[in-house]
């Protein structure tokens, strides 16, 4: 109508938290889910968004000011005995407080995960949960253009992703076998390790008939086909 302004709504918005660990409350900064628009993904499931000013992956850790103990939703809320001395020893101990709650930069956010894989690393968290914080550290790199850091932590997620798939600690996740095998093939052809890369790639499209992800399916197919025309140029 004529005279009314349209009120524009911000794409961040607050979200109260409870630390995990000292139960202190802070604020934390979150992306509303319709404002980030993904055009597409990456092979190794990278989200590329529309907005680059509006991304998630900035945003998905949470860390406590007064502790540093750093955390998802897919943290368990559960403590073993033990962890909590090690978390103060390891990451409370060293923590000089300051806030991730406001808008972060990609450096940041970086830091971010690095406290997130701290804390699951002593916390005693999932292999695939310490993975997926590796990953996303080489994607910040990625769009950061610094090769060499995004490759080592690529490194460093194919080996947890190995690990997780060999304890099977995927299991009753959203992560299926074919997506973990999937990832393991394709970080390793990412590090330019053909074997595992092969071997991986094989594992998942022996699972064609019976996986419920055609789609992985069918970047494991187009990966395979990569390999064996790349094979036939360097004969």
């Amino acid at each position: 109508m004529k005279g009314m302004s349209i009120v524009k709504i911000s794409p961040f918005y607050e979200k109260k938290m409870q630390c995990l660990l000292c139960k202190e409350h802070f604020p934390t900064t979150r992306i509303r889910s319709r404002q980030a628009r993904v055009s597409n993904h990456e092979s190794d499931f990278r989200p590329i968004y529309i907005n680059k000013e509006i991304n998630p992956l900035f945003y998905n850790v949470a860390v406590c000011p007064h502790c540093g103990f750093a955390y998802t939703d897919d943290f368990s809320s559960y403590f073993a005995p033990g962890t909590k001395e090690m978390i103060a020893k390891n990451i409370t101990s060293k923590w000089r407080s300051r806030s991730f709650g406001e808008s972060r930069t990609q450096e940041q956010a970086i830091e971010a995960y690095k406290l997130a894989y701290l804390s699951a690393y002593f916390k005693k968290e999932k292999h695939l949960t310490m993975a997926g914080f590796i990953l996303r550290i080489a994607w910040l790199y990625r769009e950061a253009n610094e090769t060499e850091q995004e490759l080592h932590y690529i490194r460093i997620a194919r080996d947890l992703y190995l690990k997780a798939f060999a304890q099977g600690d995927y299991v009753g996740t959203q992560m299926s076998e074919t997506r973990v095998l999937y990832l393991i093939a394709e970080l390793s052809w990412r590090i330019e390790d053909r074997t595992e890369a092969i071997k991986n790639f094989s594992l998942v499209l022996k699972t064609q008939k019976t996986s419920n992800e055609p789609n992985i399916i069918r970047l494991a197919k187009d990966r395979w086909q990569e390999i064996r025309d790349n094979e036939t140029v360097n004969r």
